[in-house]
């Protein structure tokens, strides 16, 4: 790789630009100081999911989600998991459907856990229902997932 990744903060929502070959090395946010690209998964309200949806070089993989729900709870650490194996290439987030709830008007939200790929400034796919990390992994790097 060679060049410059814009990603925006997940924990602040400033944007940085980071040379491209450090992706694996922990870049770390020049305004609050959290690693951008670190394989865990980051709880974002929806104008930073917005705002990185938008602006992120990297693959965005967004899981909306509720504390009620049981699906949700159960693929969580599967979500974690396929977040560890994808770093540094892909971006892992979950969006909270209660605490945002503008969010699921805003993407169209039918049912949790829902989750939706962004690639190149807009929504690249959708896959619904909770899903062992091996799924999730494929789905994440643009695989088709029955």
């Amino acid at each position: 790789m060679s060049g410059q990744t814009k990603l925006i903060c997940l924990d602040c929502g400033s944007a940085n630009r980071v040379p491209s070959d450090k992706l694996g090395k922990g870049p770390k946010c020049g305004v609050c100081g959290t690693r951008l690209v670190s394989g865990k998964v980051h709880e974002i309200d929806l104008a930073t999911l917005e705002k990185a949806a938008k602006t992120d070089d990297l693959p965005l993989i967004v899981d909306f989600w509720a504390d009620w729900c049981g699906p949700c709870r159960m693929m969580a650490p599967e979500f974690a998991k396929a977040a560890q194996a994808s770093a540094p290439a892909i971006r892992f987030a979950k969006v909270d459907t209660m605490a945002n709830p503008d969010a699921t008007v805003r993407f169209n939200i039918r049912g949790i856990p829902a989750l939706i790929a962004f690639r190149g400034g807009r929504e690249a796919a959708r896959l619904a229902g909770a899903r062992p990390a091996a799924q999730i992994e494929a789905f994440a790097r643009g695989d088709r997932v029955a």
